[in-house]
């Protein structure tokens, strides 16, 4: 049974290749669905047992179709996507889950290269090897229904059902509704410095696996001594994950200044640029302080942390 379904998936990603869209195996979609529910019902519960669905076959399949999907570069080690499809899918996917389930499986450094930016200079992105791509994927494919149950309404970057549409038209909302001074924060350069350890404790108030934990522990070294790397497929869910303090803080801002329907408040945040709209008025001149030296308080101390 295995076997044919693996054939049929294979089959699946060769369809896509064409343009044909492919929902995720019924299997899957119902593990998410489920996680989703129980983390939104209980946000203090600790999820164990997770490891084991990582290292499916249904799983690393997934994950490898939305690789695929999204192409790219090889990694350190130059294998491609043709040369793996030459040589078997399925046998490029029976080691990688004999590696995860013998806790044999080591990432390989990432492949580190220079984008140059509009403005000048360069910006650093980190390639994995798609073998490693393909790990990360298993693990957020099984992570992500967890921490999005916890995510807020403001945050709209690289999650499922969210877009940039979504994050302009609540910046275009608030400045209709005369929130128009506006703090504008690029974070990139905060991504860089975060802190491993920090990352890893957040994610343990929801996971209880050590098996999951250790992995991920690897997939960030592999990436270098800190910093959440631009070009990895799990550092998007860790982006936010990471951010989540700040979007709560905004969002009880939000609310505490509700007023008949109207609040003074707002924001958007799209991966690692948020944009923050306050009322103008001159009585909320107090408001607009605290709120942006709260936000460059918690980002100062997060990325400053040892």
């Amino acid at each position: 049974m295995e076997r044919r379904n693996l054939a049929a998936h294979e089959a699946c990603i060769k369809k896509e290749g064409r343009g044909e869209m492919i929902k995720a195996p019924i299997n899957l979609q119902d593990l998410r669905r489920r996680l989703y529910v129980k983390a939104k019902a209980e946000p203090s519960w600790r999820f164990w047992g997770l490891y084991v669905h990582v290292c499916k076959q249904e799983t690393l399949l997934e994950a490898y179709r939305l690789a695929k999907l999204n192409d790219g570069a090889p990694g350190i080690d130059g294998v491609t996507f043709e040369a793996i499809e030459a040589a078997g899918i399925e046998g490029f996917l029976d080691e990688l889950r004999n590696e995860l389930e013998q806790r044999s499986y080591r990432p390989l450094r990432v492949r580190t290269v220079g984008i140059p930016k509009a403005n000048g200079g360069t910006r650093q992105l980190s390639i994995p090897a798609i073998r490693d791509r393909v790990v990360q994927g298993a693990l957020k494919l099984v992570l992500e229904p967890i921490f999005e149950a916890d995510f807020q309404p403001g945050s709209f970057g690289y999650r499922p059902k969210r877009s940039t549409s979504g994050a302009i038209q609540r910046v275009a909302e608030a400045i209709l509704t005369n929130k128009t001074y506006v703090i504008d924060l690029d974070l990139r350069a905060y991504f860089d410095s975060v802190k491993h350890h920090l990352v890893l404790e957040k994610v343990a108030r929801r996971i209880n696996d050590d098996a999951v934990m250790g992995l991920l522990r690897m997939i960030l070294k592999a990436s270098g001594k800190c910093g959440v790397p631009q070009g990895g497929v799990i550092s998007p869910l860790l982006s936010n994950l990471y951010l989540n303090e700040v979007d709560q803080m905004l969002e009880r801002a939000r609310e505490v200044t509700r007023h008949r329907g109207f609040t003074v408040v707002d924001y958007a945040r799209f991966a690692d640029d948020l944009v923050v709209l306050v009322s103008a008025h001159p009585n909320q001149r107090w408001l607009r302080t605290a709120v942006e030296k709260r936000l460059r308080g918690i980002c100062q101390a997060r990325s400053g942390s040892e």
